[in-house]
């Protein structure tokens, strides 16, 4: 892991000294973090990453993953759907196993930290265990658009919601009306991390040879889950649109996750739409497999990522910090990262994903320029730093250090 002074040639002095100061203020405090994986998507990737710097900042900081068993995550993944408003079936049974695991989770982690934040709906129930009179704030971190929920998931959950001190979205159009503290804080990426540092180019090469995609042709790629919410068949509609015109490749890249068991079925559906067409390449990717992924975003003459609904799309960012040009979908908290025609192309169908594509492919130059764009966007706002700086401002706003200070008679 880099420490914090690696990180000033990228966001300037002035912000490693900003977060030194404000880390002064929290030396001490104790941290849970408290999700539903280690290993695949992007809060893991985010906790991976910021967890070190936190305790670079003095803070005492611990990593906790809830357990469950598949029927468990079919079901979180049931409510991970709803809530981002697709239809789903959901039965009185489901909230049963949801509450059921949780008592189970709760019985084995102790969460007395000054500090208790929990990420999305998984390990919710948690706050359950909440004393009267305890003095540690809790704080649950929502990473899915929640604009439209369905409505019986969200009455389900919206009780133990209302126990923590603060909820934080990631963009204001995910915040509900309760009478308690919201907060806006978008995630990041991490610039110095595998998936995101420099590469030689003959780096780059090797990855692409192992993998087995040529470079002979330029290459579309989103890289994503295998998830229906990731609109993959999408993406390779779009794909055939283009190629109708103009030659070019389409690499559709993801991983397993433990908290996604839906992954080798969308999967599936994925292969039998390609058909066995050679240009079309579908890498399911072994857990870490950061660098791989690196040097698909920095190959590609277009990322794509074509979401029906997202929380925040971090493969956006990852894109525009390599820049590269981006054609996304208008939806969740993309809108934040692609400033349509600035800093990439907004699209609100399988036509329009294909007809920006080909626009940009027809016009290296405009693409190159949104590329810089975005890359300039990502660096102002979406790099771990400000993330870091929004989580202790914000636990400064709670009140966390003064309450602590207090305490201790100081």
């Amino acid at each position: 892991m880099p420490s914090l002074v690696d990180y000033a040639p990228i966001v300037g002095d002035s912000t490693i000294e900003e977060l030194r100061g404000l880390g002064k203020r929290m030396a001490g405090q104790r941290v849970a973090m408290v999700n539903s994986t280690r290993v695949g998507g992007g809060v893991a990737e985010i906790l991976d990453r910021m967890v070190p710097l936190l305790e670079e900042l003095g803070l005492r900081v611990r990593w906790e993953v809830v357990e469950g068993s598949e029927p468990f995550y079919r079901v979180t993944k049931a409510f991970h759907n709803a809530l981002h408003g697709k239809q789903e079936a959901i039965a009185p049974e489901m909230f049963q196993l949801f509450l059921d695991v949780g008592r189970q989770n709760a019985e084995r982690l102790v969460l007395d930290d000054d500090i208790v934040f929990i990420h999305d709906p998984q390990p919710i129930t948690l706050v359950e265990q909440r004393r009267p009179g305890q003095t540690s704030r809790w704080i649950w971190r929502c990473h899915v658009d929640v604009s439209r929920p369905h409505q019986g998931v969200w009455k389900f959950l919206q009780p133990f919601i209302l126990k923590f001190d603060a909820a934080v979205y990631s963009s204001s159009a995910f915040a509900q009306q309760m009478p308690m503290e919201q907060v806006l804080i978008a995630p990041s990426i991490d610039p110095l991390s595998d998936k995101n540092r420099d590469l030689a180019p003959e780096e780059i090469d090797a990855i692409l040879k192992r993998l087995g995609i040529p470079r002979d042709r330029p290459i579309i790629t989103q890289v994503s889950r295998f998830d229906y919410l990731k609109d993959p068949l999408g993406v390779i509609e779009a794909f055939r649109r283009v190629r109708k015109s103009i030659k070019c490749r389409l690499v559709l890249a993801g991983g397993p996750a433990s908290d996604d068991p839906e992954g080798e079925e969308v999967l599936n559906r994925a292969r039998e739409a390609a058909k066995g067409n050679p240009d079309i390449h579908l890498l399911m990717l072994p857990p870490n497999s950061n660098i791989e992924i690196n040097a698909l975003q920095r190959t590609s003459a277009v990322v794509v990522q074509k979401s029906i609904r997202e929380g925040f799309g971090l493969t956006v960012s990852e894109a525009l910090w390599k820049a590269r040009p981006v054609v996304a979908s208008a939806v969740g908290g993309i809108p934040l990262q692609v400033k349509h025609r600035y800093s990439g192309l907004l699209v609100h169908s399988v036509e329009g994903a294909a007809y920006a594509i080909k626009q940009l492919l027809s016009n290296p130059d405009y693409a190159k320029r949104l590329g810089e764009n975005g890359r300039e966007h990502v660096r102002q706002n979406f790099l771990l730093t400000r993330h870091l700086r929004d989580y202790l401002l914000m636990f400064l706003t709670l009140g966390v250090a003064e309450e602590m200070v207090y305490l201790n008679g100081h």
